[in-house]
């Protein structure tokens, strides 16, 4: 099971949810336009992680070191995001 903790709320993705469909599910407001790692609309600032983030595929958008797509990355553990910065 996967802990998702913001500043606004803490939760768990179900099975098969990627972190982009979690955060909306619970109200976070994000961007997203294409939900393949393409446009990067949808990146955030990941603070901390308990594990090792990654992605099925490399990502054609560029992000930062801190940043992730939660649209197409892979989360275990508890992970830390602030969606309120970008």
């Amino acid at each position: 099971m996967t802990w998702v903790m913001t500043s606004k709320k803490q939760f768990y993705l179900h099975d098969d949810e990627s972190l982009l469909d979690g955060l909306l599910r619970t109200g976070h407001d994000i961007n997203y336009q294409c939900k393949e790692g393409y446009c990067g609309s949808c990146r955030i600032k990941r603070i901390a992680s308990s594990h090792v983030i990654d992605y099925p595929f490399e990502p054609l958008a560029m992000i930062e070191e801190d940043e992730i797509l939660p649209c197409c990355c892979r989360v275990q553990g508890v992970i830390y995001v602030n969606h309120e910065l970008l």
